[in-house]
């Protein structure tokens, strides 16, 4: 059965270990390997962003991302490691070009999952399914309160992380979904 309070008592061992991004890899492996259980606990028909444990070397947060939903570059400026528990997570590795952004890669995440990030890391994430995703970030420091940056999707020309931003595209996801899901409904009554 999953507890969110064990998880974060295997995050903070884990994160006092001499290797705290492999440790907490291993804590993320064990725990979505149970995702049923992981959903049944953290999964929701809405996205968002669920702020699960913050001190100033660990975060823990529930990031449930909408059908279709994309979010534009952004940096973390610590490490980090996403475990999915639902849906798929797609991930567009970016490095810094003279000007902008470059493409460096990416990564599809599915269920059962574990990828780490490292402390420069700039990516882009985009659920490509039509059902929620959900995933567990854990960070190695207080992602909360730290200085990021963020690229804007068109030019791909930095900008100051604006969280305020962020919010209204999980609002406006959500709002996208459940208008499609009421055309749905719409023209399955035709």
């Amino acid at each position: 059965m999953f507890d969110i309070d064990t998880l974060v008592a295997d995050c903070r061992t884990a994160v006092a270990d001499a290797d705290p991004r492999s440790a907490i890899r291993e804590v993320l492996t064990r725990t979505v390997a149970k995702a049923d259980d992981v959903a049944g606990a953290l999964g929701k028909d809405e996205g968002g962003i669920n702020l699960l444990y913050n001190a100033d070397d660990l975060t823990i947060l529930n990031v449930i991302w909408a059908p279709k939903m994309r979010i534009f570059p952004h940096d973390h400026r610590m490490w980090a490691a996403i475990g999915i528990y639902g849906g798929a997570e797609a991930n567009t590795i970016y490095r810094r070009g003279e000007e902008r952004l470059q493409e460096a890669g990416g990564r599809l995440l599915d269920v059962g999952d574990v990828f780490s990030l490292g402390a420069d890391a700039i990516h882009s994430v985009h659920n490509p399914r039509t059902v929620f995703t959900g995933a567990i970030h854990v960070y190695g420091g207080d992602f909360v309160n730290q200085p990021r940056s963020q690229w804007d999707p068109d030019t791909l020309l930095e900008e100051p992380y604006d969280i305020d931003e962020v919010r209204r595209l999980f609002a406006q996801a959500n709002d996208n979904w459940r208008q499609q899901l009421g055309s749905d409904l719409d023209e399955s009554t035709d």
